[in-house]
C-alpha cells in the first residue's frame, strides 16, 4: 500500500463516525437537496397574473359547468389578449393565422382580440374566405359521413341517430360558429375545447378550436353573418 493509498483510507474513528450518523437518520451535506446552505436553491414557480386566473376561471354558472384552466398546461402566448391588429382587415373580421395558431377578431382603432387556437391535422385543413352565418350555445355534434367511414365507431353519434347531445365531452365544447361558403355549410367550424393542452397544436379533423372560456368570449362579440379569413400568416395569400 501507497503512502496515498494510506492517506485517503478513512480511520477506523472515522467510518464509526459516519456509521454511526448514517444509523441515526441524519443526512449528509453533500447529498442534501432540502434545506441548509449547502444545497442548491428550490426554483421559483414564475408568478401567475390574477387576471388570467380570473380569464379562465371556472364558470359554474354555464349549462355544463366548466372547470378552470390549468394556466401551467397552456403557453402565455395564447393567452386571450387585446393586441395591435396585423391583419389590416376590416373590424369586425375574423382572420385565422394558422402559422402561428392564433385567430383574431379584429376591432376599431387598430386593434384586434387575439386567441390561441388549435388547428387540422395535416390533410384536413381548410383556407379561404368564409361567413360565420349560424352559431349555436352548446352545440349538438354530427360528424359528417366521410369522418363516420374514417371512425365507424362514431356512427352511434350520424345525423340519422340524433348527433352526439351536448356537453363537456362533445367535441364541439361551449359554443360553435358555424364557417359558410358560397351559401353552403363547409362543415368547418370554430368551437370550443376542454383540452386546453391541445392549443397551439395540429390535433383535430379540421375544425378551429378555442379553449372553453376563449370560444365564449367570441360568441358574445361575434354577431351573425361575419366575416372569416382563414390562411397562413396575417396578411399572406392563399
Amino acid at each position: 500500500m501507497t503512502s496515498k493509498d494510506f492517506r485517503t483510507t478513512p480511520s477506523r474513528r472515522q467510518f464509526l463516525g459516519l456509521a454511526a450518523a448514517a444509523a441515526g437518520g441524519l443526512t449528509l451535506p453533500a447529498c442534501s437537496t432540502t434545506g441548509g446552505s449547502g444545497g442548491a436553491p428550490a426554483p421559483e414557480k414564475p408568478a401567475i397574473d390574477p387576471s388570467h386566473v380570473s380569464m379562465y376561471r371556472a364558470m359554474p354558472e354555464e349549462d355544463f359547468p366548466i372547470p378552470a384552466v390549468d394556466l401551467s398546461k397552456l403557453k402565455k402566448r395564447f393567452y386571450r389578449q387585446l393586441v395591435d391588429d396585423p391583419t389590416g382587415e376590416r373590424p369586425g373580421t375574423i382572420v385565422v393565422d394558422t402559422r402561428n395558431f392564433f385567430l383574431y377578431l379584429v376591432r376599431p382603432g387598430g386593434k384586434a382580440m387575439r386567441y390561441g387556437v388549435g388547428l387540422g391535422r395535416q390533410g384536413f385543413e381548410w383556407s379561404g374566405e368564409g361567413v360565420i352565418q349560424w352559431k349555436q350555445r352548446w352545440p349538438k355534434w354530427t360528424p359528417p359521413a366521410e369522418m363516420i367511414a374514417r371512425q365507424p365507431e362514431l356512427e352511434k353519434w350520424s345525423a340519422e341517430n340524433g348527433g352526439q347531445p351536448p356537453g363537456l365531452k362533445n367535441p364541439l365544447g361551449a359554443r360553435a360558429l358555424y364557417i359558410f361558403q358560397n351559401g353552403e355549410d363547409t362543415l368547418y367550424r370554430l368551437h370550443g375545447t376542454p383540452e386546453f393542452w391541445t392549443i397551439g397544436k395540429a390535433v383535430s379533423s379540421g375544425c378551429v378550436r378555442l379553449v372553453n372560456q376563449d370560444i365564449i368570449d367570441l360568441y358574445d362579440r361575434v354577431a351573425t353573418p361575419t366575416p372569416i379569413i382563414v390562411r397562413t400568416g396575417t396578411n399572406a395569400l392563399f
